[in-house]
């Protein structure tokens, strides 16, 4: 592996959430369902297909030097077999961007959307699906030259489980059921599948095909671009436990949320973390929050130790070097989320100088973008985007200096 010759500071975005306008997508086809998991559909998102520049200019004036994005498979290839050319163009002149501005590219293969017609053939528990996408990580990575820092394949694997242990009600998952037969219906075929919206009953089963699409992926980034580091990303909460029993929750949960995925990555050269909050555990399972204190827009307690504790217990369970993917605060205030930043990253800082590998930190995100089933009225960005007259015109928030300012403090010191 040609490890990072520096700490890469940066910001994550995904294709689906800034791009607008990929109407190709599985989650696309989700968010005009009915009825549908999400509050609105993504539309023109923050149009960053367009005003992609400026969103580099915004990562260059915070002095960043790396940039997360995602490489949207529906994008490139919006008809099974059929490539666009003017799309593979689109992340050429994206990398190069990057690199023309000092801003080293981490690419994304799978940000949890995939092609519509991926989705009708069963995504990833299609016979084929391990083929058809070690394809496309092969065009993307031979597209890339070797200009991207980092590489990772799938973008939260593990979310699902997580989610079914702790953070969604159970009727929330039956309401997926409903959905995806209603896409089924609506797409005509037996079972319609995508990356962000399963079926609770296809957990196990899908995580298991995507570790075997994982698997070769990296063995396609390291034929194509050998060198490159490469791994993938999971949602990784900062557990704890108030009580015994407590504990023995929390480590069952772990050990679906996580350790099922210790085999599939042995070998990489990283693992993403992608922390947002700390769960507590006590005899009858999660502890509510105080509800004193401040609460994030994920209804859990602002826990800024919540990142190193996070990143400490990843290390220690697969014995990789860790790379934070994303990290961040969903919040209307951005006075909480500037200390939020000023008190999270220290910590992390600390750990590189006690020797933890760390290649780098991605801040989540940098605008306010579309979030999922929440659409837009989640915001975790360092910058506001305006759409009340159609510029989508991006505008920094008090925490994108604050941001700025911590790093280069940090680097002084790492």
């Amino acid at each position: 592996m040609n490890k990072p010759d520096h700490f890469l500071w940066g910001v994550s975005t995904a294709g689906h959430q800034t791009d607008g306008g990929d109407a190709a997508a599985d989650t696309t086809f989700l968010e005009h369902v009915e009825p549908t998991v999400f509050k609105e559909p993504a539309g023109d998102a923050c149009r960053s297909w367009e005003r992609w520049e400026d969103d580099l200019n915004c990562v260059a004036e915070m002095g960043l030097n790396a940039y997360r994005f995602s490489v949207e498979w529906c994008r490139i290839e919006q008809e099974e077999g059929v490539i666009d050319q003017a799309a593979l163009d689109h992340y050429d002149r994206l990398m190069d961007g990057c690199l023309a501005r000092g801003i080293q590219p981490v690419l994304t293969l799978c940000h949890f959307t995939c092609p519509h017609w991926f989705a009708k053939r069963g995504s990833w528990l299609a016979p084929d699906a391990v083929d058809l996408f070690a394809a496309h990580v092969r065009r993307v990575m031979e597209l890339a030259r070797g200009r991207a820092a980092a590489v990772v394949t799938l973008n939260e694997p593990n979310l699902n489980q997580l989610l079914a242990n702790g953070a969604m009600p159970p009727e929330a998952f039956a309401f997926q059921q409903v959905v995806l037969h209603a896409a089924a219906a609506k797409a005509g075929v037996a079972h319609y599948r995508a990356g962000n919206v399963q079926d609770i009953d296809e957990f196990d089963a899908m995580d298991e095909a995507m570790a075997r699409a994982h698997r070769r992926a990296v063995e396609v980034v390291r034929e194509v671009a050998p060198g490159t580091p490469v791994g993938l990303s999971l949602s990784v909460v900062d557990d704890d436990w108030a009580t015994p029993a407590g504990r023995a929750i929390c480590e069952h949960k772990r050990e679906l949320c996580y350790g099922k995925w210790v085999d599939a990555i042995q070998g990489d050269d990283f693992i993403g973390v992608q922390n947002y909050e700390r769960m507590v555990f006590g005899d009858e399972g999660l502890i509510a929050p105080d509800p004193i204190q401040p609460i994030n827009g994920m209804g859990t307690q602002v826990e800024p130790g919540s990142l190193a504790g996070a990143v400490l217990y990843i290390h220690e369970l697969t014995g990789l070097p860790v790379m934070v993917t994303e990290h961040g605060i969903s919040t209307e205030d951005d006075h909480l989320r500037c200390d939020f930043i000023r008190a999270s990253l220290p910590a992390l800082a600390g750990l590189v100088r006690r020797g933890l590998s760390v290649l780098g930190y991605f801040h989540w995100t940098l605008m306010d973008n579309f979030e999922w089933i929440s659409a837009f009225d989640s915001r975790l960005g360092l910058y506001e985007v305006d759409r009340r007259d159609g510029t989508y015109d991006r505008i920094a928030k008090p925490s994108a200096r604050v941001y700025a300012d911590v790093v280069r403090t940090l680097n002084g010191r790492m």
